[in-house]
C-alpha cells in the first residue's frame, strides 16, 4: 500500500456504509410517513410522489452497493488480497456516491434527487466526504488508471472476491468471449445478422444453457453466482451472445419450478442442451409492464388451446423452438388472475420464413442495437397448442409463475450490463493510451482519466451488488429487491460507461465502423426491458414503504 491511502482502509468504507445506512433509514422514515401516514401505503399516493420514493429507490441501491463494497474489501484483508487495484476504486466509490447522496443523485440525466426531497440531513456524510476526498480527486483517479494499464491482459477486479470455481470460470469464459465473439461482434451487429448456429452449439458444449439446471436434468447444477460470471464475460464480448442464455434461464426456472414431471422430464434436458432454444412471449402492443392487462386469447378447443392475439418485442422468437407463451384462458377475467402460462412448442424459422407454423404469423422489428438475436411481432390466429402443454397443468397460475422468475432474470440483466460496462471501459482505456494529442496520450489528460477511474469503480460496485443478489437467490431467500437494485443501478451504469467511452474516442466514436459506436445502442436497451428503470424504480419503493428490511 502507498503513503497516500487509509492506514484503516476498510473501517473508512464500512464508516462511509454506515453513514450512509443511517440516512437512508431517516429518508425511509420520511418518505412513509408522506406517503403511508397510517402504516399502510397509498398506492395513489405513491404515484403521485413517485419522485420522492423513486429516489428513495435509488439511495437504497447506492446504500446497498457502499455496503456490498464494503463487505467485499473487508474479506479481502482478512485473506490478504486486499490490494492497491483493488482499494483505490473502492475508495473513489465511496466518496462519490456520499457526495451524491448529499449533494444530488441522477436518477437520470435530467431527474435529480435531493435530500430536501427525501427528508433527511446529509449533514452526517459531511465528516467522510471530507476524509474520502483526497481519494476522488483527479490525482488520485490517474493513478487508477494507471494500475488499470498495469492489469491489462490479466484477470483483474472482476474476478477478485471469487472463489477457486468460480475464478476458473470467470478465466473460461473471459478466454472464450475474446477468442470467439469480440472479434466478430461488431460485424453480426453492422449486418443485422443472428448470432451464428455453430457459436451457439459451443455455447451448448461449454454448458451455457443449462448452467443452473440440476444435474438430473441435465444442466450443470451451479448457481446464480455462476450464471452471473459467465453472463458478465460473454456480454463482454458481445451482449447478444450474453443474453442467449436468458431465454434458457427462464424458460427453464418456469418449468423446474412449476411445470408438471412430463413436462420436466421432456423438455428440461432439451433445453439444458441447446436442442431446444426457447423464447419468452409476454409483451403485447399495448400492454408493456401492464402485464394484468394481457388481451391475448387461449381457447380450448377439442384436444387444444387455440391462441389468438398479437404480441411483440419477442427476442430470438423465429430461430425458437420453444414459447413460454402468456394469455387470458379466462375470458371473464380483467386482470392478472385469469392469465395461464404455454409452453408452446413450435419450428424454427428463418430470415425468409421467420414462422413457419400454421397460426402464426409476423416480422422482425428494426432496431439500433442488441441485434444478434433479432426483435420479432408475432400474430396469433388460431394458433394450436396441446391441452397437456399448460405449465404445470393448472390454468389462472401464469402471472404469479412468471412474477418468480423476475429475481433471477433481473440479476442476469445486471450481469449482461457490467459485461457492456466493462467492454465499454477496454475500448475506451485502449483507445485513450493509442490517442496522442498535443504530444501525450489522451489518457493522461484529467477529464480522460477521471471518466476512466468513475468507470472502474462504478463497474466494481455494480459486481459487488449483482454477485450479492446472486447469492441470495442460490440461498433461497427472496431476493426481489437486492435484484432490482443490481438490475436498476448496473443499467445505468452501463450507460454511463457506453456514453463516457465514445465520448473519450471523439469523432472516431460516432462512426459506424467503431465498436464503441455499437455498445452505445446496446447499453440503452438495459434500462428498458427486464423493468423499464422506472417501473424497477417503482417497485423497490413499494418494498422499502412497505417494510422490507
Amino acid at each position: 500500500m502507498t503513503p497516500d491511502l487509509p492506514a484503516d482502509p476498510t473501517g473508512v468504507l464500512n464508516a462511509a456504509a454506515e453513514a450512509a445506512g443511517a440516512c437512508l433509514a431517516q429518508a425511509r422514515g420520511a418518505v412513509r410517513s408522506r406517503l403511508a401516514p397510517e402504516g399502510r401505503l397509498d398506492r395513489a399516493a405513491l404515484d403521485a410522489g413517485q419522485h420522492a420514493a423513486h429516489g428513495l429507490a435509488w439511495a437504497a441501491a447506492y446504500v446497498e452497493t457502499l455496503r456490498e463494497t464494503a463487505a467485499w474489501a473487508s474479506a479481502l484483508e482478512a485473506t490478504g488480497d486486499l490490494n492497491e487495484a483493488s482499494l483505490r476504486p473502492a475508495l473513489l466509490l465511496a466518496h462519490e456516491y456520499l457526495s451524491q447522496l448529499a449533494g444530488g443523485l441522477p436518477m437520470s440525466q435530467g431527474e435529480m434527487v435531493r435530500p430536501a426531497d427525501l427528508g433527511f440531513d446529509p449533514g452526517r456524510l459531511t465528516p467522510l466526504i471530507a476524509k474520502l476526498a483526497p481519494h476522488g480527486g483527479s490525482p488520485a483517479r490517474a493513478r487508477i488508471v494507471a494500475l488499470l494499464v498495469e492489469a491489462r491482459g490479466r484477470p483483474a477486479l472482476e474476478a477478485s472476491g471469487l472463489d477457486e470455481t468460480h475464478q476458473a470460470i470467470s478465466e473460461q469464459f473471459c478466454a472464450f468471449a475474446s477468442a470467439k465473439i469480440a472479434p466478430y461482434a461488431h460485424g453480426w451487429h453492422l449486418r443485422d445478422e443472428l448470432i451464428p448456429l455453430p457459436l451457439i452449439e459451443e455455447l451448448a458444449a461449454l454448458g451455457v444453457f443449462g448452467l443452473t439446471l440440476p444435474e438430473a436434468h441435465g444442466g450443470a447444477g451451479l448457481g446464480k453466482v455462476a450464471m452471473c460470471v459467465v453472463s458478465e464475460a460473454l456480454s463482454r464480448g458481445y451482449i447478444g451472445v450474453g443474453s442467449l442464455g436468458t431465454r434458457s434461464e427462464i424458460a427453464a426456472e418456469l418449468i423446474l419450478a412449476h411445470g408438471t414431471d412430463d413436462q420436466k422430464t421432456r423438455l428440461l434436458p432439451q433445453i439444458a442442451s441447446g436442442a431446444m432454444l426457447p423464447t419468452a412471449v409476454f409483451t403485447e402492443p399495448e400492454a408493456g409492464s401492464d402485464l394484468g392487462s394481457l388481451r391475448t386469447r387461449g381457447v380450448r378447443q377439442g384436444g387444444d388451446w387455440i391462441v389468438t392475439g398479437a404480441k411483440t418485442w419477442i427476442t430470438h422468437a423465429a430461430r425458437a423452438d420453444l414459447m413460454t407463451l402468456l394469455v387470458r384462458t379466462d375470458p371473464a377475467s380483467r386482470d392478472h388472475r385469469g392469465l395461464s402460462m404455454l409452453l408452446a412448442e413450435k419450428p424454427r424459422g428463418d430470415d425468409a420464413t421467420p414462422f413457419p407454423a400454421p397460426g402464426m404469423s409476423g416480422g422482425e422489428i428494426g432496431v439500433i442495437g442488441y441485434r444478434g438475436m433479432k426483435e420479432y411481432e408475432i400474430a396469433f390466429d388460431g394458433f394450436a397448442v396441446p391441452q397437456d402443454a399448460l405449465l404445470g397443468g393448472r390454468e389462472g397460475q401464469g402471472f404469479a409463475q412468471l412474477m418468480a422468475t423476475f429475481e433471477s432474470a433481473r440479476i442476469q440483466t445486471a450481469a449482461r450490463a457490467i459485461g457492456v460496462a466493462q467492454n465499454a471501459l477496454d475500448l475506451a482505456l485502449d483507445y485513450a493510451l493509442i490517442r496522442r494529442q498535443f504530444g501525450q496520450p489522451i489518457a493522461h489528460f484529467p477529464r480522460v482519466a477521471d471518466k476512466l477511474a468513475m468507470m472502474a469503480a462504478e463497474i466494481l460496485g455494480a459486481r459487488r451488488l449483482a454477485w450479492f443478489s446472486a447469492r441470495a437467490k442460490d440461498a433461497g431467500r427472496r431476493c426481489d429487491l437486492e435484484a432490482g437494485m443490481a438490475k436498476l443501478t448496473a443499467a445505468r451504469i452501463a450507460w454511463a460507461c457506453a456514453d463516457n467511452a465514445l465520448q473519450i474516442h471523439g469523432g472516431a466514436g460516432f462512426a459506424l465502423e467503431q465498436p464503441v459506436s455499437r455498445l452505445l445502442a446496446d447499453a440503452r436497451i438495459l434500462n428498458i426491458f427486464e423493468g423499464a428503470g422506472e417501473i424497477q424504480a417503482q417497485v423497490i419503493a413499494r418494498r422499502l414503504l412497505e417494510g422490507a428490511n
